[in-house]
């Protein structure tokens, strides 16, 4: 399992190798990046065949805590494989002379998205999570307009507050626990992270690495970068960047943080978070704004359903994020012609009539409506909310119905819109065949998905199951304590 290392080594080489590649070849240049998320993406899947039990790598050959530490179960996997798919299938287009820099940094976002599914240490999380804050800068200002330089210092702003706290919460672990390890922080937190100071780190924490994650309060950037940045880099952001950022905090919670303040500190911010985003996607009137702040509410609801206690948090979330990661990417490119005010929507279906359908399946799935999957990720969530004893759990149910109505709300008046009497002046552009495909792709995933719920909720199951079993976690990566943390 040593080759796993390729995740994160494969990007990285090929960064900075991209400019020399595409300064030989322009063509082999647009090429070279697409092939290596390729192999990326075949290493995942052979390793997902291959590993019927986790494993750990001490790379280098260095035990804990004094090494880099990469664990590797099936959720680890689905988040590195959802990075090198979802890359592959949102690669920046074109063949302008400075795409280079979107290939290299794109490579780079990789690379560090890949670090954060697999590494089992604080201290390398946070340096992956400050390169994936480094290359995502670069692409949102890819455009080079003054909307998107100023779009990205808001997010540079946003983006090194969190850091900073992020950073301020390591070192309070590291302050009580002498180890940033996760393994042996799940060992000492009963001892030395249940009073004040372990739980002012977990909020440092969760704040920080929220950023990305669009937590409430720390959101302020998204409807701005989504709106300015390419619609690529806004799906790349939304719909997998996020779900890595989260990612972190799930772990936390599991091995670190299995509390009940913890676990309501995240319930309260989740609710924020659903009730702020549907409601300012309700009175946004442009559409890629309003995709913006309904990725806002959507990810509100996965940290409502990650701060339900044991397996059952850890699958809810699961089917949530999972949902979110296939249908909000779709939806941004085909936001990419249809994107500013509602008003130049009217009569689009009867010029981009399959478009029109597509949009339509994918929001009848983000409102819950069922066969499609949203229903039966919602329904999951709603369930695992109804056996918890805590009274805050039955807000966030109140939460989640609530943004069911708002949601059908603004997306049955947008899609009525579509079907308008359209000004014979107007036009709409249509959509690039590139954008088209993707979100037709990603459209029949999410169909297909809904014939097979019970074996796909079978396999999610078993993949929370393992995510959720702290001893299995602790035995692997660190079987016997080590006796500096005695």
């Amino acid at each position: 399992m040593r080759y796993l290392v390729l995740l994160v080594v494969l990007p990285l080489l090929g960064a900075f190798l991209q400019p020399i590649v595409s300064r030989i070849s322009a063509g082999l240049g647009r090429g070279f990046g697409p092939l290596i998320l390729i192999v990326m993406a075949w290493i995942g899947i052979q390793a997902w065949d291959g590993t019927a039990q986790p494993v750990a790598l001490d790379i280098g050959g260095f035990r804990p805590p004094f090494g880099i530490v990469f664990y590797i179960d099936h959720l680890a996997l689905l988040f590195a494989l959802s990075v090198s798919i979802g890359a592959l299938l949102l690669w920046p287009r074109g063949r302008r002379p400075d795409a280079v820099r979107e290939y290299t940094l794109t490579l780079v976002l990789v690379a560090a998205a890949s670090g954060l599914a697999i590494s089992g240490d604080l201290f390398n999380l946070y340096v992956f999570y400050e390169l994936t804050s480094v290359a995502a800068y670069g692409l949102i200002a890819a455009q080079r307009t003054g909307a998107c330089f100023a779009a990205s210092i808001r997010y540079v702003i946003v983006s090194s507050i969190g850091a900073v706290l992020a950073l301020l919460g390591v070192a309070l672990i590291y302050l009580q626990a002498g180890s940033l390890n996760l393994a042996q922080l799940a060992q000492l937190a009963p001892e030395r992270l249940t009073g004040p100071v372990g739980l002012a780190a977990f909020v440092f924490l969760l704040i920080g690495f929220g950023v990305k994650a669009e937590l409430f309060p720390v959101n302020t950037w998204v409807p701005e970068v989504y709106a300015t940045a390419s619609r690529r880099v806004s799906a790349l952001l939304a719909g997998v960047i996020s779900k890595l950022a989260l990612l972190i905090v799930v772990r936390l919670l599991i091995l670190v943080y299995h509390q009940e303040q913890a676990q309501m500190i995240m319930l309260t911010l989740g609710i924020l978070g659903i009730v702020t985003g549907e409601l300012a996607a309700w009175r946004a009137r442009d559409l890629t704004r309003m995709l913006a702040y309904s990725s806002i509410g959507q990810l509100g609801m996965i940290f409502v359903a990650f701060s339900i206690p044991g397996k059952a948090g850890v699958l809810a979330g699961l089917a949530v994020a999972l949902h979110h990661l296939v249908v909000k990417p779709a939806l941004f490119l085909l936001a990419e012609q249809w994107g500013g005010s509602l008003e130049r929507l009217k009569g689009v279906a009867r010029q981009a009539p399959w478009a029109a359908v597509l949009f339509i399946v994918l929001a009848l799935s983000m409102i819950g409506v069922p066969p499609l999957p949203g229903f039966w990720a919602k329904l999951l969530v709603m369930v695992h909310l109804m056996e918890q004893a805590h009274p805050l759990y039955y807000l966030g149910m109140a939460a989640i119905m609530l943004a069911a109505v708002v949601e059908a709300s603004y997306l049955f008046r947008l899609i009525t819109r579509f079907y308008e009497p359209r000004p014979e002046a107007r036009t709409v552009p249509t959509h690039h065949l590139q954008d088209l495909g993707t979100a037709s792709l990603l459209g029949a995933a999410l169909v297909v998905a809904a014939f097979y719920m019970g074996p796909l909720g079978d396999s999610l199951d078993e993949i929370a199951a393992t995510a959720a079993d702290t001893a299995s976690y602790i035995r692997i990566v660190a079987p016997e304590p080590s006796p500096d943390l005695e």
